[in-house]
């Protein structure tokens, strides 16, 4: 009992009046309080070497905190008042993230990059996310402010990782989108659907609808996951950074061991993506003919360890351009700690 009243005097005062003063862990909305209701911090990777190649989106990095369930207060419960006839009933959590996305074309060791293939740049940026959640449906909302250009530090993240691989530069970074402040705000809502088992074993289907709005992205998303296991109470599916078809934190794990199998499918209609239409404020920002609409597949598994998971998700996605050489392939592997 002391450890924990330890660590929510330091969670406190690491985030400041934003959420001190919280219901201690497990005081959740009535009828939805779960076996466990405490926090989490995900740290996740996404790389295209796990499909063999160095082009287009080629990493992604994100780290994610999520608050243990309880009544908000504060700035997050003014927040969700506000947002409450969009996130509905449910045991409530938010989160915080930080993430970089890096994104250069094709042939990275030309030194000027060719003019229709994808533009170098990154993506830093942080996130702010409220969620409620019953047994069958998950809401969730997200404001994200960030920057794109050389202040989000795309090349000197590959560039050093590739001086500690001992690989070849990339050559192209000093014609990357320029700085630029970043904004968006994401609607995410999940569905579970339960299934017959498959040999004893519990199945299930979770639809999905993403709509999200902003300077970097604007898309309107859908899709289904379909997870086969003993632990599919944990959570809503994978960690995964957006765009993405499914992402959720860990939430009620109750076995000391578990595990689930998913596939899914999804596909979004895309109306802005600052990485291939370049620049808003900018005139002769490098850019490429963006495809309105993408799909993925993404398969994988995760394993379940007193309250820790571990998750590999596969992605295959189309092409995102006119000019794209085959589609998009690249894992995702994310570690997920309770607190």
């Amino acid at each position: 009992m002391r450890r924990q009243t330890r660590g929510r005097l330091i969670l406190c005062l690491a985030l400041g009046a934003l959420s001190c003063g919280a219901a201690p862990a497990g005081a959740g909305t009535p009828g939805t309080v779960s076996p466990y209701a405490g926090g989490s911090l995900s740290l996740t990777n996404e790389n295209d070497m796990w499909g063999g190649t160095d082009r287009y989106y080629t990493n992604g990095l994100q780290a994610r905190w999520t608050s243990p369930a309880g009544p908000p207060t504060g700035a997050v419960g003014w927040l969700d008042r506000q947002a409450g006839w969009l996130l509905g009933p449910g045991e409530f959590r938010w989160g915080l993230g930080l993430s970089q996305s890096i994104f250069t074309p094709e042939d990275i060791r030309r030194r000027v990059p060719d003019p229709f293939d994808r533009p170098y740049a990154g993506h830093l940026y942080g996130s702010l996310t409220l969620e409620r959640a019953t047994e069958t449906r998950r809401t969730v909302l997200e404001f994200q402010l960030g920057l794109t250009g050389p202040g989000a530090g795309g090349e000197f993240v590959q560039n050093r990782w590739h001086d500690v691989i001992n690989k070849f530069h990339a050559e192209g970074w000093r014609y990357q989108l320029r700085d630029e402040p970043t904004f968006g705000v994401l609607t995410e809502r999940d569905w579970r659907v339960a299934l017959p088992p498959v040999r004893g074993i519990a199945a299930e289907v979770i639809p999905n609808a993403t709509l999200a709005l902003g300077n970097a992205y604007t898309y309107a998303g859908t899709g289904a996951l379909l997870r086969l296991g003993n632990a599919l109470d944990a959570d809503w599916g994978p960690v995964r950074i957006r765009p993405a078809l499914s992402s959720s934190p860990l939430t009620r794990p109750r076995e000391e061991f578990g595990w689930y199998a998913f596939v899914g499918v999804g596909g979004r209609l895309v109306a802005r993506n600052l990485f291939l239409d370049g620049s808003t404020f900018r005139s002769g920002s490098p850019s490429v003919d963006r495809r309105w609409a993408v799909g993925e597949v993404q398969f994988g598994a995760a394993l379940l360890w007193r309250g820790m998971r571990l998750s590999y998700t596969h992605v295959i996605q189309s092409e995102e351009f006119t000019r794209q050489h085959n589609g998009q392939v690249f894992g995702s592997l994310s570690l997920t700690i309770p607190f």
